[in-house]
């Protein structure tokens, strides 16, 4: 009997090289790694015809333009890759029959909340990448109702750059830094996340649909930044400031923690404590480096 096949984009990115890490724990799929140069998102030709070659049964986009600063100077690019790839992907997978899992972003919020976002409340996103992400949303649901959309936030991992990595660098290079205590969420460790993701792609039946998932707890990044100050047992001085005294092109959202209850009930999984990931993640980065 054939091998299912799951094709997953963003091959090199944080959540594409966890997924890949735990592909060997379903010898039962057979996986199609594609990075941004296999096949960028921007090339709507070819995602047709990758789609058509590898003839996936489950498609996991886990590739974005992730760059949200950027992404203001970079608006066209930013909404063809977040926006209109998606919707085509959606298409391709409505079309044959395929399962497709989409990753969004606590980003499409406006940050002025107070209590965490369920996915039914209202989006407004502040800034370019929120809406290219918001708009993909729109079109994965538009082309294939039956998609599964995972919103995620303050993702990380041993791999890539991200804030843990940016502070564990930082933390060793400086006496002192300063970091932003005016914004909230939720960390979000990639290989609890991927582990999430192969877990819907390996059931039978999911019911599709928006789902939010992170890490349990919410802190700011100047709490963060302790917390991986702390773990890595440096002497850094670590100073809380505001958001005004950290400008960016980029607008962030001042409150974006996610509400998880819906995947925790509908599907049985649970979180795991935010501490407890972080401290998974940087005894991984450590044992890397060794």
């Amino acid at each position: 009997m054939a091998k299912r096949k799951i094709l997953v984009t963003g091959a090199n990115g944080q959540l594409g090289k966890e997924i890949r890490d735990q592909a060997c724990d379903h010898p039962d799929y057979e996986f199609f790694f594609q990075s941004r140069e296999d096949m960028p998102l921007e090339n709507f030709e070819m995602i047709r015809t990758v789609f058509h070659l590898v003839k996936p049964d489950i498609f996991i986009n886990c590739a974005a333009f992730t760059a949200v600063d950027k992404a203001e100077s970079e608006k066209d690019h930013a909404f063809q890759v977040n926006g209109e790839a998606v919707g085509i992907i959606a298409a391709l997978c409505a079309e044959s029959g395929s399962r497709f899992i989409h990753v969004s972003t606590d980003y499409v919020f406006d940050g002025e909340g107070t209590k965490p976002y369920k996915e039914t409340d209202f989006t407004s996103p502040v800034n370019v990448y929120g809406a290219s992400k918001l708009q993909g949303e729109e079109q994965a649901f538009r082309f294939n109702p039956d998609a599964i959309i995972i919103r995620t936030s303050w993702v990380y991992s041993s791999y890539g750059k991200n804030f843990v990595k940016t502070i564990l660098r930082l933390i060793n290079e400086r006496n002192e830094i300063n970091v932003v205590n005016d914004q909230r969420g939720c960390p979000t460790y990639a290989k609890d996340l991927a582990g999430l993701i192969l877990d819907l792609a390996g059931r039978e039946q999911v019911q599709g649909g928006l789902y939010h998932f992170s890490n349990q707890g919410e802190i700011s990044w100047y709490d963060f930044a302790l917390a991986i100050r702390d773990m890595a047992g440096s002497g850094c001085a670590v100073r809380p400031i505001l958001t005004t005294q950290f400008p960016t092109p980029a607008k962030r959202p001042h409150y974006s923690v996610l509400d998880s209850t819906r995947v925790v009930e509908r599907f049985g999984v649970s979180l795991r404590p935010w501490k407890d990931s972080l401290r998974a993640c940087i005894e991984k980065i450590y044992s890397q480096s060794e």
